[in-house]
């Protein structure tokens, strides 16, 4: 995973709520192992009409909007436990998600795919999804070390929580296989040290 500090990034408003893993990533595209891929049909039956033609209403279809952060409405990503929700969202190039409300198993998935799922209060959201309706040029400004989010050249300033341990792995770009291996000298010693 790459490591994750700060990204300073323009977004895309998707005010849909309650957006569950099936509109994400549609069931019948899950044959696949290999996480690559999987962004070319993110939204799939949202970003293109049934004749296969692109849906020029829908957000990611639309050129005025562009970046690495997607900024959705309440209630994102719940439904089925599919891991291939986050990945889809990762290989499309999103590398934040920020929403009023995640599904348990979702922000899970996310974290472990290196992907930020940031809680804001409802009435940010709001504020957020106005300005970038407002203005699509609005860059946000995450900042995981210091656990905040802030639209740039504003006052609007959120902090949000997040696990220690899956911050320590983003920061370092650490997958749970990563962080083992990282602290292989520390496990050897300590079962060195062990006596049976």
């Amino acid at each position: 995973m790459e490591k994750f500090v700060t990204l300073t990034s323009r977004a895309i408003p998707l005010s849909i709520e309650n957006i569950d893993t099936d509109q994400i990533i549609p069931a019948r595209f899950l044959k696949a192992t290999s996480k690559a891929g999987f962004g070319e049909n993110l939204f799939r039956d949202w970003r293109f009409n049934k004749d296969g033609s692109e849906n020029k209403d829908f957000a990611l279809n639309q050129d005025i909007y562009e970046g690495k952060i997607l900024v959705a409405g309440d209630n994102f990503g719940c439904g089925s436990s599919r891991e291939h929700a986050a990945w889809a969202l990762t290989d499309y190039g999103f590398k934040v998600i920020v929403s009023s409300y995640f599904a348990d198993i979702f922000k899970g998935n996310a974290l472990n795919n290196g992907l930020l799922p940031i809680q804001v209060s409802p009435e940010t959201l709001k504020k957020l999804l106005k300005t970038i309706k407002k203005d699509p040029e609005t860059e946000l400004v995450i900042n995981l070390e210091k656990q905040y989010l802030t639209i740039e050249g504003t006052d609007v300033k959120e902090s949000f929580e997040i696990d220690a341990y899956k911050k320590m792995c983003m920061m370092n770009g650490y997958d749970d296989i990563d962080f083992l291996v990282s602290n292989k000298d520390k496990i050897e010693a300590f079962e060195a040290s062990r006596t049976f």
